[in-house]
């Protein structure tokens, strides 16, 4: 069995748990603890640590893609959602209808809510970005907060690069 690390990150909105193994990352998720359990340390694996330091450029504005290994843990379904997500610009936005026709089954945006929630990577897979077709925020298993933060964030920096 592949042993699995973890690393917290202290990010401007919350404790994000950076779960992987030696390999890729398969999971990044905001936590509800007060502070950081498990550190940075030298015995770390490469991709944890990597993963660290790219978040920490994207909450810095300095980073707009990432580039560690991760792996997607899902059904076929909803890993073609999570592409199809990895797909909206940094500081854009989409609706479920819009990934639902991208991954060509128009008929299918419920199926995508809900492959959408089931997102393990947060931020990386940016399901923060999906809004309602009507431009309302919709739900985001990090708090509707979060996700008009990052949103914010994403903004404020696309402003400083163009």
């Amino acid at each position: 069995m592949t042993k699995t690390h973890q690393l917290d990150y202290e990010s401007p909105i919350g404790i994000i748990e950076i779960m992987g193994t030696n390999e890729a990352i398969n999971s990044i998720l905001f936590s509800e603890k007060d502070k950081k359990e498990s550190f940075l340390q030298d015995q770390t694996p490469n991709v944890l640590a990597e993963c660290y330091t790219q978040l920490d450029e994207y909450f810095k504005g300095d980073r707009h893609e990432f580039s560690f290994p991760y792996q997607f843990e899902g059904t076929g379904f909803q890993k073609t959602v999570w592409e199809a997500l990895i797909e909206i610009p940094y500081a854009e936005t989409g609706s479920y209808k819009d990934i639902a026709i991208s991954i060509g089954n128009e008929k299918a945006i419920r199926a995508v809510g809900n492959a959408n929630g089931k997102n393990k990577l947060s931020i990386v897979i940016p399901c923060h970005r999906i809004i309602g077709s009507t431009g309302k925020l919709t739900g985001y298993a990090g708090g509707l907060w979060r996700k008009e933060w990052l949103l914010h964030h994403e903004k404020s920096f696309k402003r400083v690069m163009t």
